[in-house]
């Protein structure tokens, strides 16, 4: 049986990467169909409208999508389209994970930590306001119902993929009260799983300890802001941002994208790296129970990274985004 997948290419470099994915996609042979929609500038330019409710609803009606990279404007315009997103559809879980891969040369090694985000609210809940032209300010908003789900999330994924150790990273010795729920939450839920050791690490130090011993985290679970900086510094790890994926997780929806900007400087030039999407779509695949496939994929990448004949610019190499794609496609097996 045929499923239906929803697929916003994205600006940039977006339908770039993209058109890669879908085509290893389709080369497993996996009984999917797309249905394209635009979201963001090309959207806005073509309806009227970020976020078109023919998008939407078809979301609502597949339940999965898979996203490309869309350009946020920096300082003022629209928010955020991942925010609105996550936010529509109750994504509350961000999961990236960031591992080392063989052929990709950085000075750290055995890299393996999954990040588990909150992914509704904290500072990036949008409840901002300008009270004079000289100040403005934000809301921090913690609850304990997204906190539970989040890092119930976080326990439940350690215990399914074989993990030891859950790590809260936090601010508790100055977001008292915020913070100081998290970690109550934390605690609390910890409980549940003695087979999981737990710790707490205030953030800084984590990030810190991230680029000094790397090997000691397994899974962190964090706050939204705190999540997605600790996200991107993990990736820094492994290569960087255009080999990590992020699965936006909710009860009724759950969207897959890459996690790196649409790079309008290169836009069009064909020399983007198409691993991130590449990597979002074994992950989806994994979601709607094609494992065989989602595996193919997995190892067919690190297949092309090992090899290290054909890899884009930003790895070292001078292959094409679409060299890239051919040389995953014909490691597939």
């Amino acid at each position: 049986m045929c499923m239906d997948i929803t697929l916003i290419r994205g600006d940039g470099i977006g339908p770039e990467v993209m058109e890669q994915a879908v085509r290893i996609i389709k080369a497993t042979g996996v009984p999917v169909e797309f249905e394209e929609f635009d979201a963001g500038i090309p959207a806005l330019e073509k309806y009227g409208e970020i976020l078109p409710d023919d998008l939407m609803d078809s979301i609502r009606r597949n339940r999965v999508a898979l996203k490309g990279p869309i350009t946020t404007p920096v300082g003022g315009g629209f928010r955020s389209i991942n925010i609105s997103l996550r936010q529509a559809f109750g994504l509350y879980a961000n999961v990236r994970r960031a591992f080392s891969y063989e052929g990709i040369q950085t000075p750290f090694r055995n890299v393996d930590i999954l990040t588990v985000r909150e992914n509704t609210e904290g500072l990036y809940c949008g409840i901002e306001d300008t009270p004079d032209e000289d100040t403005a300010r934000s809301v921090r908003l913690i609850t304990r119902k997204a906190s539970e789900k989040v890092i119930r999330y976080a326990f439940e994924a350690a215990v399914k993929l074989g993990r030891k150790k859950v790590s809260a990273a936090h601010k508790a010795n100055i977001l008292k009260e915020t913070d100081g729920l998290f970690l109550r939450v934390f605690e609390d839920i910890a409980k549940d799983y003695p087979g999981i050791v737990h710790d707490t690490v205030i953030i800084d130090a984590c990030a810190m300890k991230l680029v000094t011993d790397p090997q000691d985290f397994d899974v962190i679970v964090t706050t939204n802001l705190f999540g997605d900086i600790l996200s991107d510094l993990t990736s820094g790890l492994v290569g960087g941002l255009g080999l990590t994926c992020g699965n936006n997780i909710g009860d009724d929806a759950a969207i897959f994208e890459a996690i790196h900007g649409s790079a309008p400087d290169i836009a069009g030039k064909g020399i983007a790296n198409p691993s991130a999407v590449i990597c979002a779509s074994s992950e989806m695949l994994h979601h709607i129970g094609y494992e065989k496939e989602a595996r193919a994929i997995e190892e067919a990448l690190k297949k092309t990274f090992r090899e290290g004949r054909c890899l884009t610019a930003d790895l070292g190499g001078s292959a094409s985004t679409e060299e890239f794609g051919n040389a995953v496609i014909d490691n597939l097996g």
